[in-house]
């Protein structure tokens, strides 16, 4: 079973603000819950190392990420991949009257029992994570 998710927020600043932080691997990490540490290499990509409270997995998993595509300052996708899990992201930033809509997609693919489930639940709240950091990032209010 694949897990989809697709969720746009509106933030009251320009384009290019919003595209510093998304477009930076780092902060994309840290601001997903289960990302217990990370490592952004020279190269631009990362390694996440996740930890997911579900019992078939009792360790951390590295889940090696890579941006496929990038169009700044509009468009970055990026995969993961491990073992246990894949994931593909999709951020789109769109130029409106009062500043940057963000529109996100996410897709898991699970290779373990539990993992889509615990992400069927939970990717929402990954997306709360996400659009959280980038307003305390750019220190706005929404």
């Amino acid at each position: 079973m694949t897990v989809r998710v697709e969720r746009s927020f509106e933030l009251p600043v320009d384009r290019d603000r919003v595209w510093e932080f998304i477009a930076d691997p780092g902060k994309r990490a840290s601001a997903i819950s289960v990302v217990k540490d990370y490592t952004v290499h020279d190269d631009g990509s990362a390694t996440w190392n996740i930890r997911l409270p579900i019992p078939v997995i009792d360790r951390t998993i590295a889940i090696e990420t890579e941006d496929e595509e990038r169009r700044a300052p509009e468009y970055v996708r990026f995969v993961g991949r491990s073992k246990v899990m894949n994931v593909v992201g999709e951020h789109e930033l769109t130029e409106t009257e009062t500043g940057t809509k963000l529109t996100n997609r996410f897709v898991v693919d699970g290779s373990l029992p539990g993992v889509e489930r615990f992400f069927k639940r939970n990717l929402d709240d990954e997306l709360d994570n996400l659009e959280a950091a980038l307003v305390e990032d750019l220190e706005v209010e929404v």
